[in-house]
């Protein structure tokens, strides 16, 4: 796979999470609700940290993050293009792609996010406000898609949760957060196909030993 093959996937996924937050930052109340199908519902919450909502304490702590991300994503876009060059596994590049526009559209939310809105606690956000709720680096991660597919009492046999109310599932994402799942995903389910050569790679670096 090509550099621009693995460009335009990123650009692709960059613009499908960005043109989501966007639609649902501006057109939501906080915490609000809208039922797609019984197992399927949009609902409108902000990320402080990183995934679950964890977060480094401390005045600095979301600077922090959102700088560590940017050192992450760099590091994840030479992976990238180290793996373009040396003709890996289209699996690997397909993967890593979807990763990096993961990380890169949570990590715009986390720059810009902050002055680009203003709060959406009772109200609509609104681009560009006198009073944006928070300053660069300071954004929060706008998650919206919500499955609770099933909801019930768990068996009372079950060890430590037996009896207890449980709900499947009930973490609330974003398009990036499921494109940074996939990439993920694919490294483990197809670990052998992604970290093999083509053959063709095989081949040509079997033939520069001879040479």
């Amino acid at each position: 796979m090509k550099l621009r093959h693995a460009t335009l996937i990123i650009f692709i996924i960059v613009l499908i999470d960005q043109f989501s937050k966007i639609y649902v930052k501006t057109n939501f109340i906080y915490e609000e609700e809208v039922e797609v199908f019984s197992w399927f519902k949009l609902h409108f919450i902000e990320n402080e940290g990183m995934a679950w909502g964890t977060v480094i304490p401390g005045d600095y702590g979301k600077l922090i993050l959102t700088v560590f991300r940017i050192f992450a994503v760099f590091g994840i876009a030479y992976w990238l293009y180290d793996s373009v060059m040396r003709e890996k596994s289209n699996f690997l590049i397909v993967a890593i792609s979807l990763i990096f526009a993961g990380a890169l559209g949570n990590i715009i939310d986390s720059v810009l996010y902050g002055v680009m809105f203003n709060d959406s606690h009772g109200q609509l956000a609104t681009f560009f406000p006198h009073d944006h709720y928070g300053t660069w680096f300071h954004g929060r991660v706008v998650d919206m898609f919500y499955f609770p597919i099933w909801e019930g009492q768990l068996p009372s046999w079950l060890p430590f949760w037996g009896g207890q109310n449980f709900r499947f599932f009930n973490a609330i994402f974003n398009f990036a957060d499921f494109a940074i799942s996939t990439g993920v995903g694919i490294l483990i389910f197809f670990n052998k196909k992604s970290f093999t050569l083509p053959e063709k790679s095989i081949s040509r670096v079997y033939s520069d030993k001879l040479d």
